[in-house]
């Protein structure tokens, strides 16, 4: 059976290997892989075939419907009408809109992004007969392991 877990590189990892050493399990038995983790920032524009779930026209669409029923309301006292008004301030809602969920999205979330989060950076293997694997499974949550999955 084998074990497959995803750790941080710190001190817990070692710890854990350790542990599981002083249980029985061999050094040959356990295989660590280092990961490379994404080094460009993620992209802000979605494309056809790439979505991340989030819309920057969102506020746009909305402030754009308020501001033209606004500009239609003056537009009936000023010179242009009640139409050209209305257009103007729905283009002028929507710029506003967009530019804040741009910047939004741009400085505020990025900024929450490197804040926060976890990083896989190690995968651990450890193979064992399938009586140690719950045994082995313990350990590695007790070491902080972010995800564990067991391969029989």
């Amino acid at each position: 059976m084998q074990l497959f877990s995803t750790f941080e590189s710190t001190g817990f990892l070692e710890m854990a290997v350790s542990t599981l050493e002083k249980r029985g399990i061999s050094k040959e038995s356990i295989f660590a892989v280092p990961l490379d983790n994404r080094r460009e920032a993620r992209k802000i524009f979605d494309t056809l075939h790439r979505s991340d779930g989030t819309t920057l026209i969102d506020i746009g669409v909305g402030f754009a419907t308020a501001l033209s029923v606004i500009g239609a309301s003056i537009g009936f006292k000023l010179a242009w009408g009640p139409i050209y008004w209305g257009l103007i301030g729905a283009f002028v809602g929507f710029v506003l809109g967009f530019a804040i969920r741009f910047f939004i999205e741009l400085v505020v979330k990025k900024r929450k992004r490197t804040l926060k989060g976890k990083y896989s950076e190690i995968i651990l293997i450890v193979d064992c007969p399938e009586s140690k694997a719950e045994l082995i499974e313990e350990i590695l949550w007790n070491h902080f392991a972010l995800g564990v999955a067991k391969i029989k």
